[in-house]
């Protein structure tokens, strides 16, 4: 299992986390995610999940997310 960590920015509420780890967590290959407001970011645990998927997804929830 691999780790990766995203810097995601433009989330503001508990709902953009829920929409945010949702949206990860559909990407496939993808085990968990957990989404930090605070910190505005997340920790992706997967099997090789395609890392451009990760960023895709979380911008279709309309946030910006990089490789931290």
């Amino acid at each position: 299992m691999q780790t990766t960590h995203l810097k995601i920015t433009g989330m503001s509420c508990d709902a953009c986390v829920s929409h945010a780890k949702k949206a990860l967590e559909a990407v496939p290959g993808v085990r968990s995610a957990s989404v930090n407001l605070a910190g505005q970011e997340a920790t992706v645990q997967h099997d090789g999940a395609d890392i451009a998927k990760l960023l895709a997804a979380v911008a279709e929830e309309g946030y910006e997310a990089a490789v931290a």
